[in-house]
């Protein structure tokens, strides 16, 4: 009985923990259409990560001393997760948004707990069951659906928005950083991000320096700074840190489904906050991603090997 309602605690611990990191990412959205023009991407990647460097060092100092001798040991490790699952992922992010509407890159995230799911069966070769199958697919059609705007003669010509496809390879990216977490060594959360946060930061500094000699560079305005400080706080540390151990607590097949809640989130936020419009396809769209999502996660309740 201990055992039974400690294992349900944990549950609920993820589900809140995972449900504030959604709604921290269905925000960011909206944060970075509200960057452009005030702050270029690379200059806003590596404030942001300069930020979440200072306050997770400042809160996690203790922390990192502590598990330092196992951190060490995993620092190759530690610099692709944080450079692929942070900076390149957030660079594609930050792009996309020039070129794509908040509405499209809020559905088009959705599409992470199936890059997991594919992610996993690489990984491990666990099979994956036809119903799991049918999930990815519907999943992927929705993507296809608001990637062409719902103009499915687009593909004779394979006209795709540039910013929609940067956010497909920023999902893929972000769901290979979720299934390395797999391996995520037995040290706390705060040190582990801190660790992560410093190689994103570090990663960050040659693109940076790549916009400016390109002339690409512009300083964050006024406005900008106060977009990156909420970045900084809500999708950079706080969600980050949930996410984390959110992973920890119930595993990356489980928590990678909790994205499902960012079109959807992204999309309110957009409408309400961006005054977008939604149109007929977003609405498609986002069924098919939900509905997709929704069968690959009842696949999971099933009899025999899952992904999980």
């Amino acid at each position: 009985m201990f055992s039974a309602n400690l294992a349900r605690q944990s549950n609920l611990t993820a589900y809140g923990l995972l449900t504030v990191t959604a709604l921290c990412w269905g925000a960011n959205t909206v944060f970075a259409k509200m960057a452009v023009g005030e702050v270029s991407p690379m200059n806003l990647i590596m404030w942001r990560w300069a930020g979440v460097v200072l306050i997770a060092w400042l809160i996690a100092y203790r922390d990192v001393r502590r598990d330092w001798p196992v951190l060490k040991q995993h620092l190759g490790y530690l610099a692709a997760m944080g450079a692929l699952g942070f900076t390149a992922f957030n660079a594609l992010f930050y792009v996309a948004a020039h070129s794509t509407t908040a509405l499209n890159m809020g559905i088009v995230q959705g599409t992470i707990p199936v890059f997991v799911i594919l992610g996993m069966f690489v990984a491990t070769r666990i099979t994956i069951p036809p119903r799991q199958i049918l999930g990815v697919i519907l999943t992927l059609l929705g993507v296809l659906t608001v990637a062409l705007e719902g103009r499915f003669d687009r593909l004779s010509g394979l006209n795709f928005n540039p910013g929609d496809l940067m956010m497909i390879t920023a999902c893929m990216l972000y769901a290979g950083y979720t299934v390395g977490l797999r391996n995520k060594p037995s040290v706390s959360a705060l040190s582990w991000f801190a660790m992560l946060a410093s190689a994103a930061f570090a990663a960050s500094i040659p693109l940076a320096v790549t916009e400016w000699a390109s002339g690409e560079h512009l300083m964050p305005s006024a406005k900008g700074w106060g977009v990156i400080a909420l970045i900084v706080v809500f999708p950079s540390f706080l969600a980050q840190i949930f996410f984390i151990k959110g992973v920890e607590l119930i595993g990356p097949g489980r928590s990678g489904v909790f994205v499902n809640l960012v079109p959807v989130i992204a999309s309110c936020f957009a409408v309400l906050v961006l005054d977008e419009h939604f149109q007929w396809f977003h609405g498609a769209s986002l069924a098919m991603v939900l509905g997709g999502i929704w069968i690959a996660e009842r696949a999971s309740t099933a009899p025999g090997p899952i992904v999980d």
